[in-house]
């Protein structure tokens, strides 16, 4: 049984984060800012105030667990708001070592072909480009924490990510965007948290970035 701290646990992503690790029989610390967003009350599963630009409450909170999972987004606020929390959670993370972090990112960084990333590409919405850019500068602040021994993983998606099936199954790729027979990149939210657990039971990118997709 593995302990996680998870932050973003009422976003699509982070609910399905936290279902999946229950389902496995970990303990599950949700991180939320106030005590009336808990949700509902289990087996393994405990709340905990604090915010994620507070990295001292997230170090606190990080106590006595092998990984932080965060499925930290910022909605329709300020893009910029990804960059300040890979700076907050490096630090958070330095004052509890060793620990764990695993960050789900955005798929605008995954190259569609060499030399060519996805939020480049003259198609890619207008409307995310400041949140792909913004998730491309966070994945360099894990990268160069690295470089201290910073024990990190980042997780992308597929250009398409919501709610759907739980198949269990998936495939993944280093830093290519995953795509189909027909060309579609997608996974489901739940196939992706899937994954996410796979990584926290049984490591294989320590250190790097990886991508999940059909």
């Amino acid at each position: 049984m593995k302990s996680i701290v998870l932050l973003g646990a009422t976003g699509m992503i982070g609910q399905r984060i936290l279902m999946e690790g229950l389902s496995r029989g970990h303990r599950v610390t949700a991180v939320t800012r106030e005590t009336s967003r808990t949700g509902e009350h289990r087996q393994n599963l405990d709340y905990r105030v604090g915010d994620i630009f507070k990295p001292e409450t997230i170090a606190a909170a990080a106590v006595d667990h092998d990984v932080v999972v965060s499925a930290y987004g910022p909605g329709p606020g300020d893009a910029n708001l990804v960059l300040k929390a890979a700076h907050s959670l490096v630090d958070a993370m330095t004052r509890v070592e060793p620990i764990r972090l695993i960050v789900v990112n955005g798929a605008g960084s995954l190259e569609v072909k060499p030399g060519l990333q996805l939020v480049d590409t003259p198609d890619f919405p207008p409307a995310w480009k400041a949140l792909a850019l913004a998730h491309r500068d966070a994945l360099d602040v894990y990268r160069k924490a690295g470089f201290a021994e910073f024990d990190w993983t980042v997780v992308c998606p597929s250009a398409l990510i919501e709610p759907g099936t739980r198949t269990g199954k998936y495939r993944t790729a280093l830093d290519q965007l995953i795509v189909d027979g027909q060309g579609k990149s997608r996974i489901s939210a739940e196939d992706f948290a899937v994954a996410i657990l796979d990584e926290i039971e049984k490591p294989q990118y320590d250190g790097k970035r990886f991508t999940v997709g059909y």
